[in-house]
């Protein structure tokens, strides 16, 4: 299947995604802070500039677009037929940095929670908890 659009029109559209403050990323952030939490934003001094860093409990957390980081469990997550090579690679290499991120922020000590896009919209209060809990359970 052929892009419905020409090539200048999907440069412009992809040119418009961002890499932070995404709604999936303010709506976590809101909840979270609604319920008493206090965190920096994409910290530059961590691996990956984490999208919120919990100082306090030396824990930061990842928000993943499901398509952007293959998200196995979704619908979302796999690679589109149209540009599949190209795609695939790009993808692929997202999944990996993401793993290198992971595994350095380990490294030095950081718990890393990662945080689903399609987590926040079907079961926010469900997440919410999840981290919560997590956080309390590194500061026991």
């Amino acid at each position: 299947m052929a892009d419905i659009w020409d090539k200048s029109k999907r440069s412009k559209v992809m040119s418009q995604i961002k890499s932070k403050d995404t709604k999936p990323e303010k709506i976590l952030r809101s909840a979270l802070h609604q319920v008493g939490f206090r965190f920096r934003l994409h910290n530059k001094n961590l691996p990956g500039k984490p999208d919120l860093t919990f100082a306090k409990y030396k824990t930061v957390v990842f928000v993943h677009g499901c398509f952007w980081h293959l998200h196995e469990k979704c619908v979302d997550g796999h690679i589109p037929k149209t540009n599949s090579e190209y795609w695939e690679k790009k993808l692929l290499r997202n999944v990996e940095r993401d793993k290198e991120h992971v595994q350095s922020l380990q490294e030095l000590g950081w718990n890393v929670i990662i945080v689903w896009e399609c987590e926040i919209e079907k079961a926010l209060k469900k997440t919410v908890t999840s981290i919560i809990d997590q956080l309390n359970n590194i500061s026991s």
